[in-house]
């Protein structure tokens, strides 16, 4: 018996990670405050060396988690115009499309968890 999976399900799901993707965008722009007192507090090499791969890391996640919003904001688009509209349902592409969605958020979620901890290591040591 298959499972319906109704445009409802899916929406919530993308309004959770929108709003996962508006913390992480506000904890990037709090960072980057963190790393703009450590550059100006610092002048050894070593520690600028290693502030400038934390700022290289921040800037590929922030265009990753961008990118990632464009894509949710796309795909709620396009489930919007190919719903089914007598039950709501959404196609199998579609809904493999979502798995695929929900894979790179959690990915990007682990990722981004790993690069927060190195980062606040990074902080206690030179804050």
């Amino acid at each position: 018996m298959d499972t319906l999976v109704t445009n409802a399900n899916l929406h919530f799901e993308h309004k959770s990670w929108l709003n996962e993707i508006a913390f992480w965008m506000d904890e990037i722009r709090s960072f980057q405050n963190r790393m703009e007192e450590i550059e100006e507090r610092w002048t050894d090499n070593m520690v600028l060396a290693e502030l400038g791969q934390f700022q290289n890391q921040m800037i590929i996640h922030k265009n990753r988690i961008e990118k990632l919003r464009e894509e949710i904001e796309a795909h709620e688009h396009s489930i919007a115009e190919t719903i089914d509209k007598v039950n709501e349902a959404v196609d199998r592409i579609g809904f493999r499309y979502h798995l695929d969605m929900r894979e790179k958020i959690e990915t990007e979620r682990v990722m981004f968890h790993d690069l927060k901890k190195r980062f606040f290591s990074f902080l206690s040591k030179y804050m």
